[in-house]
């Protein structure tokens, strides 16, 4: 009897770290192939400025487009869009929309491990502690792969919250 309590137990240990998702490769890649969060926007080839605008209705945030051949197809699934959102020219946010293929999916999970499901927004996600790959259907021939960085949210809170203690000072 104790054998198969042993024998279950390690069984458990040595499984357990393979059905989560493995983190660590999400904060390796840090981006869609080789553009990274965090990263200037000027290390991205072919990016093109689409407008300026307010994240939140207070962060100023500028909005591009990259086009590159490089960045065409992720295997054999095109890619119609990748849109890139920086705050102080440094990139937070990537948007890659693709055609719907289950192989991307399969793809994902092998790499980060089981998707979480977020059921009230129908997305599929893998999170780090630096940032979060949101994975949804957007449309009905397409699909949405979204890469925020925690880092510069943070980035922009502080510099909110500095502003406040500026007024603060002022008085």
């Amino acid at each position: 009897m104790n054998i198969r309590v042993v024998t279950a137990f390690l069984f458990f240990v040595v499984a357990a770290p393979c059905l989560g998702q493995d983190t660590l490769e999400l904060d390796k890649r840090n981006g869609f192939k080789d553009i990274h969060l965090n990263a200037p926007i000027d290390s991205v080839t072919g990016s093109k400025l689409i407008k300026e605008f307010k994240e939140k209705d207070e962060f100023p945030a500028r909005l591009y487009e990259v086009i590159n051949p490089l960045y065409e197809k992720i295997g054999e699934v095109n890619v119609e869009k990748i849109e890139l959102k920086t705050y102080k020219d440094m990139v937070y946010e990537i948007r890659v929309l693709a055609d719907k293929d289950p192989r991307l999916m399969k793809a994902l999970e092998s790499l980060y491990g089981k998707a979480d499901y977020d059921i009230k927004n129908e997305t599929y996600f893998w999170k780090s502690d630096k940032m979060i790959l949101k994975f949804h259907a957007a449309g009905k021939h397409k699909l949405e792969m979204l890469y925020i960085s925690y880092g510069l949210h943070k980035m922009m809170k502080a510099d909110k919250d500095k502003k406040v203690d500026d007024i603060a000072n002022d008085f």
